[in-house]
């Protein structure tokens, strides 16, 4: 199974790196860690969405539709997914603490990159999840002289105890094991892929093939 970091496919070099990875793993399936902005993809991917990418193709996914733009792309948004005998869940968005405790329905705009609580509560309440997708880190994870980890990823970790969380947004391999969960910050995808194995949900990693 195919496994990505951010794309920022909007970006025509990106798009190039994020086919290359597609064509060079040669997998039939894909999970993504947001920051996608492209939509139309070779093979079925299962993504979460991160700060960047077009919300309205999102809240169109969110809400059951298939927009024009939209070719083998599936939104995890507090929803879960059984591949290849595994249970992939996914939280989509980013953190703000002063939108955290509003409804969905009250973010307009590019303010619907943010993930609220009821999104984190709904996740929660999930069962038998093996692998997590989240675009936040957990605490723990990275530091730039600062911790950027997000406590509502530490409590999905321990209320949902994954074997594997896969991490966006911050474009940098790093890995722990945190809650008792192998959690992996992934590299961005012109500088990598990583394949999953399913059985034993372990990941390589690969040299993305740009020219």
């Amino acid at each position: 199974m195919l496994v990505l970091g951010d794309a920022h496919a909007s970006d025509p070099d990106n798009e190039a790196a994020l086919r290359a990875a597609y064509d060079d793993a040669n997998e039939d399936l894909a999970l993504q860690v947001g920051d996608l902005e492209r939509y139309d993809l070779p093979i079925e991917t299962w993504f979460v969405a991160g700060n960047n990418e077009d919300f309205d193709v999102i809240e169109a996914l969110r809400a059951g539709e298939s927009p024009p733009e939209v070719d083998d792309a599936h939104l995890l948004a507090s929803t879960a997914v059984d591949l290849e005998g595994v249970r992939v869940a996914g939280l989509s968005g980013n953190y703000a603490p002063t939108k955290y405790d509003l409804s969905r329905e009250e973010l307009a705009d590019d303010r619907r990159r943010h993930f609220v609580r009821d999104d984190v509560d709904r996740l929660a309440a999930l069962e038998g999840v093996d692998v997590l997708l989240t675009h936040e880190a957990p605490t723990g994870l990275l530091s730039y002289g600062y911790d950027p980890g997000c406590e509502r990823v530490d409590r999905l970790l321990a209320v949902l105890e994954p074997d594997l969380c896969l991490v966006g947004h911050h474009e940098r391999h790093a890995s722990s094991e945190i809650e008792g969960c192998r959690v992996v910050s992934l590299a961005p995808v012109w500088e990598r892929y990583y394949t999953l194995d399913p059985a034993a949900l372990t990941l390589a990693s690969h040299d993305t093939p740009v020219d």
